[in-house]
């Protein structure tokens, strides 16, 4: 690249994807899910960034976001990031303002990556070999069969040797329901696996501690989200009740709200998602925040997107190995990565995090 290569402008689209069946945790059920895009180019090179967010978060690119970014040098990305921030401070950061700044930010990060000609991870600053992984879905929708064939699809047939099952079942209403498919769990993975559990918030904090420790005689080691992420006090209350490690930090749409979790004590590993949180740039700086505390940080969520960055942190537990998004990265975009033996291996052979956007995407294409 020529040096100062300017960003020329932002592509944006919105693609909708079926789920392979209806789908639902403690307090949601979904039959589909969306992915904004942004592809943003410069010097003949496009970067590829995405979120999974309303449609709306598509038009705060276009409308704040693309003119913002549009001139500047494409590998001045944290000034470009500053930049978008600050744009946002009138319409809003968290919600549907942080995923649109989350798919420009990995865009620019994966854009000037190839203008180098570097593998992204190389550019972060690769801190490991291979990025762990939890297989993740277990959703309190499925009947007992298809919890069991995908558990086992996990643990014997791809290697992986933690998985998550979707707890709190009607905002908690059905705990019987719970601890019969958390056992369901425990007899089809074996004594060898790691158990996780997810109540999206749906407990309140004593029925949370009271199945938190008939969690914990079934081995189960990570418990998250057991009340709402929004209940710091709720979640230390949790967590030094029960053995299980507690977690959260998905809906932290900053570096200031991960930092009020790490501070409160409310958590043992704080999780953070690229595609929410402020892109790569505002995930690494919330890692940080997390080894400060001691803690290590969990990517949340969108593996194919987190792989490079989780890549280079020390401090990385694993990435949410995601049934609706792996299904979704593979339909949308050439190059996801795959996993072997319960780990992501980061792409070392291309320039950027290697994933363009599939000839065929156009038919699940809304905007």
């Amino acid at each position: 690249m020529t040096a100062g290569a300017p960003i020329e402008g932002l592509d944006v689209g919105v693609y909708t994807i079926p789920t392979d069946q209806p789908e639902a945790d403690g307090t949601m059920q979904w039959s589909s899910t969306t992915a904004v895009t942004v592809r943003a180019h410069a010097d003949g090179c496009t970067g590829l960034g995405w979120t999974y967010a309303a449609a709306a978060a598509g038009d705060v690119v276009r409308e704040l976001l693309a003119d913002v970014v549009r001139g500047r040098d494409a590998l001045d990305v944290r000034a470009a990031w500053s930049a978008m921030q600050k744009e946002l401070r009138n319409v809003g950061r968290p919600g549907i303002g942080s995923c649109a700044l989350s798919a420009v930010d990995v865009a620019l990060w994966d854009l000037a990556a190839r203008l180098l000609g570097v593998p992204l991870v190389r550019l972060l600053g690769r801190a490991r070999d291979d990025v762990p992984i939890y297989g993740s879905g277990g959703f309190t929708s499925y009947d007992d069969a298809t919890l069991r064939r995908q558990l086992r699809g996990w643990v014997e047939d791809e290697g992986i040797p933690r998985v998550k099952i979707k707890v709190g079942q009607s905002w908690g209403a059905d705990e019987d329901r719970d601890l019969a498919r958390a056992h369901i769990a425990r007899q089809t993975i074996g004594e060898a696996a790691e158990l996780f559990v997810d109540a999206n918030g749906g407990y309140t904090v004593g029925q949370a501690v009271r199945m938190g420790h008939a969690y914990d005689d079934l081995g189960v080691t990570w418990f998250e989200e057991p009340v709402s992420s929004d209940d710091l006090a709720g979640l230390r209350e949790v967590r030094t009740a029960v053995n299980a490690d507690v977690a959260a930090g998905e809906y932290a749409w900053s570096l200031v709200e991960a930092q009020r979790l790490c501070a409160a004590g409310a958590v043992d590993c704080l999780q953070a998602d690229a595609t929410r949180c402020g892109g790569y740039t505002e995930w690494l700086r919330i890692a940080a925040v997390a080894a400060a505390h001691n803690l290590q940080v969990s990517a949340h969520c969108a593996p194919a997107l987190h792989a490079p960055v989780a890549a280079a942190v020390t401090n990385l537990r694993h990435v949410e190995w995601f049934h609706d998004h792996v299904r979704i990265e593979r339909m949308l975009f050439d190059g996801a990565p795959g996993a072997k033996g319960g780990a992501m291996h980061p792409d070392l052979s291309t320039p950027g995090h290697g994933m363009t956007l599939r000839s065929d995407a156009d038919k699940y294409r809304q905007a």
